[in-house]
């Protein structure tokens, strides 16, 4: 691993470490008070899902046009870390609802699309797991599919009736409300490269090992 990887590690288990102190500090909002804070995890975890499935778009674009298996694995980390992420959010999304606006549940645009995604990054995973031979390619064509919904996640609220907030709301956030999401945003976002990188490099690690296999049966 790399010499930052450490150091990286320790300031992200201190920044969630604080994010609790960080969100109480915060006000309540003047409708849906405590609930509120979810938010501040809410929101980061959906934007860490929906960057990683970019991510992934872009890694298996690469990789089909290269044929580099470097690229093959950062698509692969960032798949489940879309799962993992998009997880978090469709958890920490019904759970904010529920007292918010009373219903766990809509099938509106975002909260639908944002399900899709998540649909895509679990059918990559399972394609990559049991396709067989060249499913790694079938898988990166199924990445883009992932990729194109995200535009459609984030705009979705501007164009259809949705419970949830347009995307206008965010930017004209109070300095009270806005640091505390930029800091949780800052933590999530490290703790994203820090599990991708530590992904790719034990996907490297099954590389090299399966390399090590094939030229012993050769030798055999």
């Amino acid at each position: 691993m790399p010499k930052w990887f450490q150091p990286a590690t320790l300031v992200c288990g201190l920044m969630f470490a604080a994010t609790p102190f960080v969100i109480a500090s915060a006000p309540y909002e003047s409708t849906m008070g405590l609930v509120q804070k979810v938010f501040y995890y809410h929101m980061p975890s959906a934007w860490m899902f929906l960057g990683s499935s970019i991510v992934c778009g872009i890694a298996s674009v690469r990789f089909l046009a290269s044929g580099d298996a470097r690229h093959d694995r950062t698509a692969l980390a960032a798949a489940e870390m879309a799962v993992l992420f998009g997880l978090l959010t469709l958890v920490t999304g019904p759970l904010w609802a529920r007292k918010a606006w009373g219903t766990w549940w809509v099938w509106d645009a975002r909260v639908t699309s944002s399900l899709v995604g998540w649909m895509i990054a679990w059918a990559y995973l399972i394609l990559r797991q049991y396709g067989g031979p060249g499913s790694e390619k079938l898988a990166a064509g199924l990445a883009l599919f992932g990729m194109a919904n995200v535009p459609f996640i984030y705009i979705s609220v501007n164009y259809w009736r949705t419970i949830h907030p347009a995307t206008t709301v965010v930017p004209k956030l109070p300095f009270s409300m806005g640091f505390p999401l930029i800091f949780c945003l800052a933590a999530f976002t490290l703790l994203l490269v820090l599990l991708m990188k530590l992904r790719m490099r034990v996907a490297e690690q099954q590389s090299r090992l399966d390399s090590l296999y094939l030229s012993l049966d050769e030798q055999r």
